[in-house]
């Protein structure tokens, strides 16, 4: 497990960079996507949603690496999305094919792990992941997205 764990802070520091580089918010974010699913195996759809500043109770698509998705815009409550949303905390599923409130983006997902990103104290977005291996994520991977959402949060 060290190895992980360094690998991880390595990302970490990676996401840093990008954040602080010279391009645009998307640019950065499509780049962070990019980085997570390229350097992490069980990363197999990396995006992010954000709030929709009009509708408080909505989250649009953002930057993301991975199939498309039909799943543009998605209500509080729907979804793991959405449901980390309402809820918002962490919400990791093991088993896509036992939540019954899940919305498939594709029959290859397995489990997938949503971490939101706040912004002075209010949702502003999420960091969704899916992963065609079930019982992908662990709490290591928990804690390293919130890292990596923390960093997030200054771009916006």
């Amino acid at each position: 497990m060290k190895k992980k764990a360094e690998s991880l802070d390595f990302l970490t520091e990676k996401t840093r960079e990008i954040a602080n580089g010279e391009l645009d918010k998307d640019e950065k974010l499509k780049t962070i996507c990019k980085l997570l699913r390229d350097s992490v195996s069980h990363y197999d759809w990396v995006g992010f949603y954000f709030v929709d500043k009009t509708r408080q109770n909505e989250l649009i698509l953002g930057p993301f690496e991975g199939e498309p998705t039909e799943h543009e815009r998605i209500q509080f409550g729907r979804g793991v999305c959405g449901q980390a949303a309402q809820l918002k905390r962490t919400y990791v599923v093991q088993d896509v094919s036992k939540e019954t409130n899940y919305l498939s983006c594709s029959p290859n997902v397995k489990s997938e792990i949503v971490i939101p990103i706040f912004k002075n104290g209010k949702i502003a977005g999420e960091l969704d992941i899916d992963s065609h291996t079930l019982s992908a994520f662990t709490h290591q991977d928990e804690v390293f997205l919130g890292k990596i959402c923390e960093i997030v949060s200054r771009l916006l």
